[in-house]
């Protein structure tokens, strides 16, 4: 069973920085697409950052130049870096995978972590 494990959140002050972890059971190398999404009290869910197995990146206009996906083959692990951290940015951060197969798309998701940016 796939399970991705994320880590990272806390409580940063404006201007600050977090990295945010994925990691994942197997191999991240499988799956056709890893995201990042956010979600704040109250507020619909939004893709932040996405990176595809061949290691394309897209990011929301809000956190684009400001956070950056990469991975970690060797750690099999997804990051999200996050600096110039601003109180928008705070909400629960969750990893999400999807893995293509035969006549449908295999969605995954970790448990969240929350990200509090304070003034």
């Amino acid at each position: 069973q796939v399970q991705l494990v994320e880590s990272g959140g806390g409580l940063v002050q404006l201007g600050g920085s977090l990295r945010l972890s994925c990691a994942a059971s197997g191999s991240i190398q499988d799956f056709n697409v890893i995201n990042w999404y956010r979600q704040a009290p109250g507020k619909e869910r939004e893709l932040v950052a996405a990176i595809s197995r061949i290691g394309n990146t897209n990011y929301a206009a809000s956190v684009r130049s400001r956070f950056t996906i990469s991975r970690d083959y060797a750690e099999n692990t997804v990051y999200l870096q996050m600096n110039s951290l601003i109180p928008e940015d705070t909400a629960v951060y969750s990893c999400n995978a999807k893995l293509a197969a035969l006549g449908r798309v295999d969605n995954y998701w970790g448990q969240g972590t929350q990200v509090t940016v304070s003034s």
